[in-house]
């Protein structure tokens, strides 16, 4: 496609994304980003200088050809843009709201040395939510690259339906693959099901993205736990799969070790946000699943799981503390969140710990015992490394906890598969670049290879693994 130049837009900071007024979206579940309007996007777009060496591109891990894309978007031409787009990210609307642009393809961006980066995300979203709402969405499935002869007919089990496992089985399907996606859950999608608020992912989005991988002709099978239903084995020897792509993602929480946690009202960050997204426990009594939320809670942790869960326990009327070990600077969620939290009236708590949680007789949570915390010498993750401070212990009055500092690999996938090699974490061991694992034949990627991740890591791990299992295919 030939360039087209365009008089470039030279204001320094971004295009403003509208927003719900945080008052108001503080008592709601409605998405707090409302997204560009086409000129809102164009004025955006023309802020790229199309630089010659397109920094931008080295930041994207699914390989988006993102001055590409973004010249049409400056031009107006929508469905060329999205077309763009989809052919390399099987998920641009959800990337276009979860992805850490800031630390990959903006934090590169050539722009970002005289004012902010182009608005690379706030762009693929709106061209995704573009392709949705004038219904051309499902043209994507006509894409650029044709089915591989010696691919077709090939069955592929993919086994998880999170990102990881999405992009593996959408990109598989274009080769012309038979691809048969297997979910222990009743909803397709993961954690962009269960894991991210309806506020910051409408689950709708999901769906939609979802059900364009099925107009591929990828199949889907809920309720099919595999290590319990079928093992990798099964699949393989048995129902006939040629090849097992692993995306089981990280699902098991973590804990924090202290007296007092088995407390009613204290809960993990997964069971909350899986209560509240999955089974829309945020619509009861419509759908019979209730949330208990307390009326005030503390959540221990500072990553994007910890604001997910702070701010969804105030949607649901909650004063919410988080309370983190480390400063400000050290918080490793998105600086996106943390403001969006702020903004809602989520009370920080920096630089102290739990120790303790403290109940009364009938069992709940009554407070949460804290040490207030120094920060020392940096530790292996570069951070300065946090010190209790002798004597500064005090209590925080609360009814509901949640913890999330993290989660982990679900062991079943190792345990039921001989053969397969994992790490002392129940971590699968896989070829950074084929998603080859020492099973002949299986291959994983994502959170389940590296431990707990972002989306747009998963999808790349995703987009290398279906690359890889093809090689193997046609070697075989």
């Amino acid at each position: 496609m030939a360039r087209v130049s365009y008089e470039t837009n030279k204001q320094q900071e971004k295009t403003p994304m509208p927003e719900l007024d945080p008052g108001a979206r503080a008592k709601c579940f409605d998405e707090v980003a409302c997204g560009y309007s086409a000129e809102d996007a164009i004025n955006e777009a023309r802020r790229c200088i199309q630089c010659p060496k397109a920094p931008c591109m080295d930041g994207c891990p699914v390989g988006v050809p993102i001055p590409q894309f973004i010249e049409q978007v400056a031009h107006g031409n929508f469905a060329e843009a999205y077309a763009l787009v989809k052919d390399a990210n099987a998920l641009p609307a959800i990337c276009g709201r979860v992805c850490p642009q800031e630390t990959q393809c903006e934090g590169v961006c050539t722009r970002s040395r005289k004012g902010e980066p182009v608005g690379i995300g706030r762009l693929e979203r709106f061209v995704a939510d573009w392709a949705m709402e004038n219904g051309v969405a499902s043209d994507s499935a006509d894409a650029a690259q044709q089915p591989e002869k010696d691919l077709v007919g090939k069955r592929v089990a993919i086994v998880g339906s999170g990102p990881a496992s999405l992009t593996c089985a959408g990109e598989l399907a274009k080769r012309g693959c038979a691809v048969r996606v297997f979910e222990a859950l009743h909803k397709a999608g993961g954690v962009l099901t269960y894991g991210i608020p309806e506020f910051r992912l409408p689950k709708d989005l999901v769906e939609s993205e979802v059900s364009q991988l099925a107009e591929q002709g990828v199949e889907f099978e809920m309720n099919a736990l595999v290590g319990k239903l079928y093992s990798i084995d099964e699949l393989m020897d048995e129902r006939g799969f040629d090849a097992v792509f692993v995306g089981t993602g990280a699902g098991l929480p973590s804990y924090l070790g202290i007296e007092g946690e088995g407390f009613n009202g204290v809960m993990t960050a997964n069971e909350l946000l899986t209560r509240v997204n999955l089974m829309k426990g945020y619509l009861f009594p419509d759908y019979d699943t209730p949330v208990y939320a307390g009326k005030k809670c503390v959540v221990s942790g500072g990553g994007n799981v910890a604001m997910d869960a702070a701010r969804t326990a105030l949607r649901l009327g909650a004063e919410v503390h988080v309370v983190y070990r480390r400063s400000m600077e050290e918080m490793p969620a998105r600086a996106e969140e943390i403001h969006h939290a702020q903004e809602e009236g989520v009370i920080f708590d920096l630089l102290c710990n739990p120790v303790r949680v403290i109940g009364n007789e009938d069992g709940w949570v009554t407070g949460v015992e804290c040490i207030r915390m120094e920060l020392g010498e940096p530790d292996a993750s570069g951070r300065r490394r946090p010190v209790p401070v002798e004597g500064s212990e005090y209590v925080i009055d609360a009814d509901m906890m949640v913890i999330a500092i993290g989660s982990k690999t679900n062991p079943l996938i190792a345990q039921t598969t001989p053969g397969l090699e994992v790490t002392s974490r129940n971590l699968v061991i896989a070829d950074e670049e084929t998603g080859a694992t020492s099973k002949p034949g299986v291959f994983a990627g994502g959170d389940t290879v590296i431990g707990a991740a972002t989306v747009i890591l998963a999808m790349g791990a995703g987009k290398r693994a279906a690359a890889g299992i093809a090689q193997y295919l046609l070697e075989k």
